[in-house]
């Protein structure tokens, strides 16, 4: 159980978020509250999340999938980690007031960037992650600036809240597991070190389209080499909406583009030519 401020910066600029995490047996619980620009607050148990806007009054209810965030690590075995990146101990650190073991996790190849690890000596917790461009270059950092580690659980701070949603807007997204092949789709070749680990099929509702009514059906698919992830989006085309391109933000990168009938975009936290060979190799099969 611990909770603290995060604060992340990256493309120059920076964001913080007040989180707390319980845990009690097998049950999980968690609230994030973003303290920069619009409102916004996350509640979550287990794998239900619910996600606020007070100010517009709207509340967004899903299941999402167990996909490794900060703080947390490794979303596979550390023998798949260690095959695609090699780990270096560094000087120890202090990070938030904590002692800190220090790891420089590099890559084997160009598909992926370096990331530098602080974790707490006592718990093993994550206090500061660093993602490096291959010339050293930090970026984008995720660091807590104070924490409070072996705190009282408080479950019912976040059960409550998920119950009390009068007078909220309510959207909710129930997605539907499937599988690439399932929906018509493929990657004719393998993207080295990334395995998929999730594939999920929602119904979403069109921003800044003014009928509320109308949905658009997206297929998420995420892709992980145990330590970061990508995710491929593909919906029906619109071209009165969808624009082709790229972009960067920090160590996130974005990539769209149509696919005969459908847009695709490729995102995550790795070079674009990473990004690139992911939108080569899909194709629609049906």
């Amino acid at each position: 159980n611990y909770q603290g401020t995060l604060v992340v910066s990256a493309g120059g600029s920076m964001s913080s978020s007040r989180l707390a995490h319980y845990c009690e047996g097998n049950q999980i619980f968690e609230r994030i509250e973003v303290l920069d620009g619009q409102a916004r607050r996350v509640y979550r148990h287990n794998d239900q999340v619910l996600t606020l806007w007070p100010t517009a009054k709207i509340a967004r209810t899903e299941q999402r999938d167990a996909v490794a965030l900060f703080p947390a690590v490794l979303s596979g075995s550390a023998d798949q980690l260690f095959d695609r990146y090699e780990m270096i101990a560094e000087t120890g650190d202090r990070v938030a007031g904590y002692d800190a073991a220090v790891f420089l996790l590099r890559p084997r190849d160009g598909h992926r960037f370096a990331q530098r690890l602080w974790a707490d000596q006592g718990s093993g917790l994550l206090l500061r992650a660093d993602v490096l461009a291959p010339d050293g270059r930090v970026l984008e950092t995720a660091a807590f600036t104070d924490l409070t580690i072996g705190i009282k659980s408080q479950p019912e701070s976040v059960l409550k809240p998920m119950k009390k949603l009068d007078g909220y807007r309510v959207m909710r997204s129930a997605p539907q597991r499937t599988d690439l092949s399932a929906e018509g789709w493929q990657l004719k070749t393998p993207v080295p070190g990334f395995t998929q680990i999730s594939c999920v099929k929602r119904s979403l509702e069109a921003a800044g389209d003014s009928d509320r009514n109308l949905a658009v059906d997206v297929l998420q698919t995420i892709f992980s080499d145990g330590l970061t992830h990508v995710s491929v989006f593909i919906e029906p085309l619109r071209e009165d909406r969808h624009r082709p391109g790229a972009a960067a933000f920090g160590a996130t990168h974005a990539l769209r583009q149509a696919l005969g009938s459908h847009w695709v975009t490729v995102m995550g936290d790795v070079p674009m030519a990473t990004l690139k060979q992911f939108a080569a190799a899909l194709e629609r099969t049906r």
